[in-house]
């Protein structure tokens, strides 16, 4: 995978200036929507907990109601390609924005469904069904929002800031589960538990479907791509179907960016999403400090997503990725480690853990520069979404067995694991850059 290999057509501009006011506004307008998409997708897994009581019988043991709930929340990953590979088609065809706003209103009408839904005591099994349903509709729209957005953002800067263009919109992602962690956290401290699960648990949702139908309204202020258009001018769109071409050309970036996507998923799924859930029944964490320690994390992690994405831009993407993978190697295992030993300084390790968590800015901008703009949508969100449905999919129900299975370091474990493959993809792309480059000087 090239460090930053572009053709002069796959950006704004083959410059090296500085961001401009309009690239400021597209980045800042794209993130702010991300957020508030985004939150509307992770909401679901901070309130884990309530949701496998109220849709499954009663006598359902707790852990195993958990474990079904989160299998529901899986689903949406394993929908994502679905969506992912239809708009990201249309996408090469027709062009970014529009995909870009569709995506987001597919997010917002299951968000509020799903907080208006019927629980199991008044509807039996059709709760937890209507429950999944919405759920795989959450997964079509996040499918086709993430690749597609770290496409615009990319499209719209000069190649040189690729990496903290795509950092800030990841960063902004982040922010949406910071939301959803400040909204879990308030609820949880100023209600009873028992008003939580009677009408606190829908709040979240109905907030989110609201904030889904004004990141439509904040998209309609966005300009299509100047790489799509210059494409289109000069009539050089993909011929037939994009990703066709990338499975006859481009298997060898298809296959480096899901692995770097197992890492991201890693990072986040278990780092962010589900140590909130996992501190309160492994660790026995009281839900207040649980969700503080997240909210910091979460914090932290979107200001690591623009390090990272900084750092990038100036030592090259694989360099960054080396960098940070080691760091989120090191900082799951004390942050886990300090919980098996009774979490004194939990809160502060999981901060360092959140920025750690960070790296994940530098993966869509390895991405993007593998693909060329004609099959870049398709190719980065077919290699994205295949490998975060098999990855984020599996991970929470196979953490919750690992962990019974294995113990309370399962987590740090396989957080660690997908970060070793993380170096050892950072590892290859600098020795094939450094090979190239020396293809490079014996030819000339």
């Amino acid at each position: 995978m090239p460090d930053a290999a572009i053709s002069p057509l796959s950006n704004a501009s083959a410059s090296s200036r500085a961001l401009g006011r309009r690239d400021l506004r597209t980045l800042g307008l794209s993130a702010l929507g991300g957020a508030l998409e985004f939150y509307d997708f992770v909401v679901f897994v901070f309130f884990a907990i309530p949701l496998s009581h109220l849709f499954f019988p009663k006598d359902t043991a707790s852990w195993l109601a958990q474990l079904q709930v989160y299998g529901i929340f899986a689903a949406g990953y394993l929908a994502r390609p679905l969506g992912g590979i239809v708009m990201a088609h249309y996408g090469d065809k027709l062009g970014r924005k529009k995909m870009f706003t569709l995506s987001v209103f597919l997010m917002a009408v299951p968000t509020l469904g799903i907080g208006l839904l019927p629980v199991y005591v008044q509807i039996g099994m059709l709760a937890p069904l209507l429950l999944l349903l919405l759920r795989v509709v959450q997964g079509i729209a996040v499918g086709g929002e993430v690749p597609g957005a770290w496409v615009f953002v990319a499209e719209h800067v000069p190649a040189q800031r690729i990496g903290f263009a795509c950092a800030s919109l990841t960063s902004g992602l982040t922010v949406g589960i910071l939301i959803g962690s400040l909204v879990a956290a308030t609820i949880n401290h100023r209600m009873t538990p028992a008003e939580v699960l009677d009408w606190g648990w829908r709040l979240p949702f109905l907030v989110g479907g609201v904030f889904g139908f004004f990141a439509v309204w904040l998209r309609r202020w966005l300009s299509e791509t100047p790489v799509f258009e210059a494409m289109h001018a000069r009539r050089e769109l993909a011929l037939g179907l994009p990703l066709r071409q990338v499975f006859e050309r481009h298997l060898p970036s298809v296959l480096l960016s899901m692995l770097v996507t197992w890492m991201l998923t890693a990072a986040i799924v278990v780092m962010i999403l589900m140590t909130p859930s996992l501190v309160q029944s492994v660790f026995h964490v009281e839900p207040e400090r649980a969700f503080l320690g997240n909210n910091v994390a979460s914090f932290a992690l979107a200001l690591g997503c623009l390090c990272y994405g900084w750092l990038a831009d100036r030592i090259g993407y694989p360099r960054a990725l080396l960098l940070g993978a080691a760091g989120l190697l090191v900082s799951s295992y004390a942050l886990y480690l300090d919980l098996q030993v009774g979490g004194a300084h939990f809160v502060a390790l999981y901060a360092l853990a959140g920025f750690s968590v960070g790296v994940v800015g530098v993966v869509p901008a390895l991405m993007v520069v593998a693909f060329p703009p004609a099959v870049r949508f398709s190719g980065l969100s077919f290699s994205y979404n295949i490998a975060y449905a098999l990855f984020g999919g599996l991970t929470p129900p196979l953490i919750g067995l690992l962990v019974q299975r294995f113990g309370v370091l399962a987590p740090a474990h396989y957080v660690a694991f997908t970060a070793v493959i993380g170096i050892a993809v950072a590892a290859w792309s600098m020795a094939t850059r450094r090979a190239g480059h020396d293809v490079a000087r014996a030819g000339g």
